[in-house]
């Protein structure tokens, strides 16, 4: 059951590397905090393979630096709640609610919000039909799936290309397919990428559909960018990673965001909202790697703790006769 009842000095939306380095600073400030997650901590780092770029570890699973993040924030008192955020509302009175797909609400003084993204959608007639039958957001989760197939991968960032690498150990060919001629993608993991022989890359085309028998996808219809002209691709499965919307739709009122929808905030991590503060995914920055969430987390919990001291100053001062 529960506890609704408690006022929290913090609500953490999101248990990614984010919001565990978030629980462990708000252990380690006494705060009374409770994070909510809506599967297993970790985030997005359960669906890494492999990290080579985050401090003190020159390789690490995915998997593994989510269980050590999460027993490290547990170390600290952190309480992390099962559970999926469906609003977060600032009252009248100044305290947040926080309300759960269970119906529960729960009441905080602030809120850290690291809550991460959802994949960005091609759109396209075969997408949603195939959605599970061949066509994935999540290399690391569905490759194993697809052994000695043809695979297209349709993206040209950091994630497009280094998922297509990763797939190369499961499929005969990984066709990368990307809408431009230039990749948007780190020089060190382009070439990579194409210096793997298993690795095909169609440039300047487009997916304006994905084709299947009803149960497995079949090919994919590859459009280019400049004649028009159609062309099909025999492929057992499409992954595809054109990028992350922010989900920062779970706030009600205006918070102010880049034109993306990241959260703009100042140098304490807190946005326009007062006492709500955003690290990680949700916020507008010019990289988001491990290493940024993590910075941007304990920014926010240390800021939060100054932010109540201040405020509860501030109600004594007004009560006092």
């Amino acid at each position: 059951m529960a506890d609704t009842s408690t006022e929290y000095d913090v609500i953490i939306v999101g248990a990614g590397p984010a919001g565990l380095c978030a629980a462990l600073y708000a252990g380690r400030g006494m705060l009374k905090a409770l994070t909510i997650e809506r599967g297993l901590p970790g985030g997005e780092l359960l669906n890494t393979e492999l990290i080579e770029d985050y401090i003190g570890f020159e390789t690490i699973l995915g998997r593994e630096l989510a269980q050590k993040m999460a027993e490290h924030a547990k170390q600290f008192g952190a309480q992390i709640v099962t559970d999926t955020v469906e609003r977060i509302r600032k009252k009248a009175d100044g305290r947040f609610d926080v309300e759960t797909a269970k119906g529960d609400h729960y009441r905080s003084r602030t809120v850290i919000l690291t809550a991460g993204g959802t994949p960005v959608k091609l759109g396209v007639p075969g997408e949603k039909e195939y959605a599970g039958k061949g066509v994935s957001y999540c290399a690391v989760c569905d490759g194993a799936f697809f052994k000695g197939e043809r695979l297209a991968v349709v993206g040209g960032g950091d994630a497009a290309m280094e998922e297509a690498d990763y797939l190369t150990r499961y499929a005969s060919t990984v066709f990368l397919i990307h809408r431009r001629e230039e990749f948007r993608a780190s020089k060190i993991i382009q070439e990579r990428a194409f210096a793997n022989p298993k690795i095909e890359v169609i440039r300047n085309a487009t997916v304006p559909e994905i084709v299947g028998n009803g149960t497995n996808v079949k090919h994919v219809v590859l459009e280019d960018v400049a004649s028009g002209k159609r062309s099909n691709l025999d492929v057992g499965g499409v992954f595809v990673f054109i990028g992350f919307k922010p989900n920062t739709q779970l706030v009600e009122g205006h918070v102010d965001h880049d034109a993306g929808g990241y959260l703009l905030t100042d140098n304490r991590m807190m946005t326009s909202m007062a006492g709500l503060f955003a690290a990680g995914d949700v916020r507008s920055q010019l990289t988001r790697q491990i290493t940024t969430a993590v910075g941007d987390a304990t920014t926010a919990a240390i800021a939060v703790e100054k932010y109540i001291t201040a405020t509860r100053e501030q109600e004594q001062a007004s009560a006092a006769p």
